[in-house]
């Protein structure tokens, strides 16, 4: 029997190309948390996670190199100033890994369902069970240390109830009380800000350029009014806001990372936000939560589009592959 061979589809090659550039990333600002990390229960955790990134990495050079496929422009040492004073205490370096294997573990569910191809198939669901595995073992210790803020809890439910008007999606005057699923997107949509607020705190500490400074602190003013609302509808609902359990940025004034480094991580993070508040806008049925997640989606956009704008400008942007231009070749 001929054995056919099947091409990698757009689908393929653009979650390949994605995760490459994500896990190129994440081994550059790991190797700067294993080489300040002091905690000895922590830095097993940081080397797991750079192992798992740079074998990715291996992996995919390997699959772009047997298809003619040109390898992604990634970060360097030239990217990295290992010699910077610590920019974060240790437990920040906890709270990355955590943030990180939790988003990387959802996005990775995401271009699993685009893939076909059974080896592309194999890596990613092995990506997901090693970034899971990742997730709960930062999560355990940072349950273990007290850094872990878990959702609200609420009495459990007597019996199961069906919404008996549809004044049950209501948001404005008078309105029900948000449900489980409702307060579990509000939670990681706080959690999440406040990690960004710290990791803009501490960038804004030690980035000289002007634009690039300035477009960190409005980040943070985004984050931080997400941050309130969403807390404001927890406190109005009486169950508590939700408070960081402490600040762990120092007081260093030089940049351990390269200004591309700085806003290809902003960009990063933005895709990835606006794919959870709509996530969170899809379980929403209350329509003020809905209004609220709409709001910040178009935010966040428009945010977004000014770090693609200076990476373009600065000539740091990265095309993906792209189609060719057909209606170009059909001329004379």
């Amino acid at each position: 029997m001929v054995e056919r061979s099947i091409r990698l589809s757009s689908a393929e090659i653009a979650g390949l190309w994605e995760t490459y550039l994500q896990e190129n990333l994440a081994v550059c600002l790991i190797t700067y948390f294993m080489h300040h990390n002091k905690d000895d229960e922590i830095k097993p955790l940081l080397q797991d996670a750079f192992d798992l990134s740079t074998k990715h990495i291996e992996q995919i050079t390997s699959i772009f190199n047997a298809e003619g496929i040109p390898i992604p422009d990634g970060f360097t040492e030239e990217d990295l100033d290992l010699t910077a004073p610590p920019l974060f205490y240790d437990m920040f370096g906890l709270s990355f890994v955590y943030s990180m294997s939790r988003m990387s573990m959802i996005n990775t569910g995401f271009l699993t369902g685009n893939v076909a191809r059974k080896d592309i198939m194999d890596f990613f669901v092995t990506m997901i069970r090693n970034t899971s595995e990742l997730y709960r073992d930062s999560t355990n210790l940072m349950l273990s240390k007290g850094i872990y803020d878990r959702p609200p809890m609420i009495p459990y439910p007597d019996d199961v109830e069906y919404a008996k008007k549809l004044s049950y999606i209501s948001g404005f005057g008078k309105k029900r009380s948000i449900n489980v699923a409702e307060i579990s997107e509000i939670f990681f949509n706080i959690e999440r800000n406040f990690f960004s607020v710290l990791l803009c705190m501490g960038l804004m500490q030690v980035v000289k350029d002007k634009e690039i400074h300035q477009y960190i602190a409005d980040g943070k003013k985004i984050s931080e009014k997400q941050i309130n609302t969403f807390n404001d509808i927890l406190e109005r609902e009486q169950l508590l806001g939700i408070v960081t359990t402490s600040m762990n940025v120092t007081n260093s004034t030089v940049s351990p990372f390269s200004d591309r480094l700085i806003v290809t991580l902003f960009n990063s993070l933005n895709g990835i936000d606006v794919t959870l508040i709509g996530h969170a806008l899809s379980l929403a049925m209350r329509s003020d939560l809905a209004a609220y997640y709409q709001k910040y989606i178009i935010e966040v956009l428009a945010y977004s589009a000014k770090g693609v704008k200076l990476m373009v400008e600065r000539g740091w942007a990265q095309m993906p592959p792209q189609a060719p231009d057909r209606r170009k070749h059909e001329k004379l």
